[in-house]
């Protein structure tokens, strides 16, 4: 031995599958405890998240079709003067991993909400979701969870379950709407987006 001294891997910032990547449309399969390289992932998918400024990071989009999800919406916890909104109090604490999430409920009367995706940058659509769903998933440690998220949080749920289910956001548009985007989903496909994070597209120009 030299005297090396060895540390761990720093948390490395990967790309995000642009639209039309095949791995976007695929239901991902639950893991099991002891799932090879779970921790750096987890690292990463945090890192990687921070980095394009997102609130919710699902493994699909890093190319893996596992059931694994990562948010942290704590950045809606405040307004852009850096103030408190009350009403968003609670999701400053909202940082979670999610394995092998699947809903179990939906409740409540549906509600419109502008949302984006990473995958699909400078994309934002009204999407109708539940206002309530009951969630059984595991933590990190593979600890079962069988949780309730209501208002925003649930919708940040949903949007990244989803992502496990293979489905996006423009999923739930209107047939008209979504043909109207096609033109847009096509030239991001490509490579014509100027998003400021790292992504991977599946059709050469």
């Amino acid at each position: 031995m030299n005297g090396a001294v060895f540390s761990p891997a720093l948390p490395m910032i990967l790309p995000i599958r642009a639209y039309g990547d095949p791995v976007l449309k695929k239901v991902a399969q639950d893991i099991t405890p002891g799932h090879s390289g779970l921790k750096e992932l987890i690292d990463d998918m945090y890192e990687t998240m921070y980095a394009a400024n997102g609130v919710g990071l699902a493994a699909p989009q890093v190319g893996l079709s596992i059931r694994l999800f990562v948010v942290d919406a704590s950045p809606f916890a405040e307004d852009e003067q850096g103030r408190p909104v009350p009403e968003h109090a609670h999701l400053k604490e909202f940082k979670r991993v999610f394995i092998n999430p699947h809903v179990e409920e939906e409740e409540g009367a549906e509600w419109p909400f502008e949302e984006g995706c990473l995958s699909i940058p400078n994309i934002r659509e009204e999407v109708v979701r539940a206002p309530k769903i009951t969630l059984r998933y595991m933590d990190e440690r593979f600890n079962p969870h069988r949780e309730t998220f209501d208002g925003f949080a649930a919708r940040v749920v949903q949007h990244e379950t989803d992502h496990l289910d293979g489905k996006l956001f423009i999923d739930h548009l209107n047939p008209m709407r979504r043909r109207m985007l096609q033109g847009k989903l096509r030239d991001i496909s490509m490579g014509k987006t100027d998003a400021k994070y790292k992504m991977r597209f599946p059709v050469k120009r």
